[in-house]
């Protein structure tokens, strides 16, 4: 698994590809807001800077974070939202990613990115509303 460190690489590189920050913005729960700027984020006016506490980055957290992520990814996949299906499997990559996870350069993004979700909730025991389907099947169109 990736160090708090390597975690503040994927700003510039090529794993940011949420077009509205919303990996960038998962990642910052685990984050001191003075790192917040290196990850080209800051927290909104309204915030409470002086209450916020980072999450401890452990496996679990991440893990956490992943079956929830993937639960709102199939959620998208299934209504068809190509935009928002998009946006939840670059945010299932970036955790991948955090993981070190080979998965997580898996490409190319079809059928909403079912193959992707099918495979990380397989690998991790999480719940997968398409049984033993890779994702890739016509009914998936």
């Amino acid at each position: 698994m990736k160090t708090l460190a390597q975690m503040l690489e994927y700003k510039g590189g090529q794993y940011c590809r949420a077009a509205d920050n919303r990996d960038r913005k998962r990642l910052c729960e685990f984050l001191p807001i003075a790192d917040w700027e290196k990850m080209g984020m800051r927290p909104v006016q309204s915030f409470e800077v002086d209450e916020f506490k980072p999450d401890e980055l452990t496996r679990e957290n991440v893990l956490a974070r992943l079956e929830n992520d993937l639960e709102q990814g199939f959620v998208t996949a299934f209504v068809k939202r190509t935009a928002a299906a998009r946006l939840m499997n670059e945010v299932v990559k970036m955790w991948l990613w955090l993981l070190d996870d080979p998965l997580s350069e898996l490409e190319p993004f079809d059928h909403f990115g079912l193959p992707l979700l099918i495979a990380a909730a397989k690998k991790y025991g999480f719940k997968n509303p398409c049984g033993d389907d890779a994702g890739s099947e016509s009914k998936y169109e």
